[in-house]
């Protein structure tokens, strides 16, 4: 699994161009990764949530305390973390000065 995080910016919100410049580089991104077999899936996330700690407090938003939003994630096929590592090379998010935290997946059968 890729994580995708990006500072916290009060830049302005992109135009309708340059958001599907951004959408086309994400795609082509994906889409190399799925010629190779490897892709499995992947969401963006929304910016609303809220955040439950172990003694029931709720608060509003997911990203109160800390300086980076998550914006998505990506599951990939890999053979190990280098795998995965060197899928990660060209991912938009990297291109925006971001960065990936490259995870592996537990598989649990219950």
């Amino acid at each position: 699994m890729m994580i995708f995080r990006n500072e916290k910016t009060d830049q302005p919100k992109p135009s309708p161009e340059q958001m599907q410049a951004m959408i086309k580089q994400w795609q082509d991104w994906i889409g190399g990764i799925a010629a190779q077999g490897k892709f499995v899936s992947t969401n963006a996330l929304g910016y609303e949530g809220q955040t439950v700690n172990a003694s029931g407090v709720v608060s509003d938003g997911p990203y109160a305390e800390i300086k980076e939003i998550v914006g998505g994630y990506i599951i990939v096929k890999a053979e190990n973390l280098v795998d995965a590592v060197t899928l990660s090379e060209g991912c938009p998010t990297l291109l925006m000065g971001g960065k990936i935290e490259v995870r592996d997946v537990m598989l649990i059968n219950l």
